[in-house]
C-alpha cells in the first residue's frame, strides 16, 4: 500500500494480495482517523459480501472467487470501544458485467485498488443494539 495526504484527506493505492478491510483498519489506527468517508474502485479475485436479515438479526454472506471489478466501494469510519470501526458496502461485477453488491466482509486485491478517505472533524461512536442486532451510531454530545 502507498498513500498521499491532501489536507484532511488521503488517497490510497492498495496492491495485489492486500486485504481491504484489514489494510484500512490498520491505516486508520496508524493515522488516528476516527471519523470519515470511504470511496473507491479496484479489482479483486476473492471477495466476501453479505446481507443483513432484519428478522433473524444475522448476516448471510457469499464468497466470490475469480476476476471481479470493484465497481464501487463506499462506507464510513467511526469508532467502537475506542478502536476504528469500518462499515463498507461494495458492488462488484464479473466478466459478463453482472453485478453483485452487499456489506463488504473481505476482499483480496488482484490488481490494485484506489481508495479515498475523507477525514471529518469530531468523533462518532457505535453501540450494539439488541433490538436491531447491529452496531448503531451513538452520537457524542459535547
Amino acid at each position: 500500500m502507498d498513500f498521499q495526504k491532501f489536507e484532511n484527506n488521503y488517497l490510497l493505492r492498495l496492491d495485489k494480495g492486500e486485504e481491504i478491510i484489514s489494510t484500512l483498519l490498520d491505516f486508520c489506527t496508524k493515522h488516528s482517523i476516527s471519523l470519515g468517508k470511504i470511496s473507491g474502485i479496484g479489482s479483486t479475485n476473492k471477495v466476501k459480501i453479505g446481507l443483513f436479515n432484519t428478522h433473524t438479526k444475522r448476516y448471510s454472506s457469499k464468497e466470490f472467487i475469480g476476476d471481479f471489478e470493484i465497481v464501487n466501494l463506499t462506507g464510513n469510519i467511526s469508532t467502537m470501544n475506542d478502536e476504528p470501526y469500518l462499515h463498507i458496502h461494495a458492488t462488484i461485477s464479473d466478466s459478463n458485467l453482472d453485478a453483485f453488491a452487499g456489506h463488504l466482509n473481505s476482499a483480496i486485491i488482484s490488481g490494485t485498488a484506489e481508495i479515498f478517505i475523507e477525514c471529518l472533524p469530531g468523533r462518532v461512536d457505535r453501540k450494539f443494539s439488541e433490538e436491531i442486532g447491529l452496531n448503531l451510531f451513538r452520537f457524542i454530545k459535547e
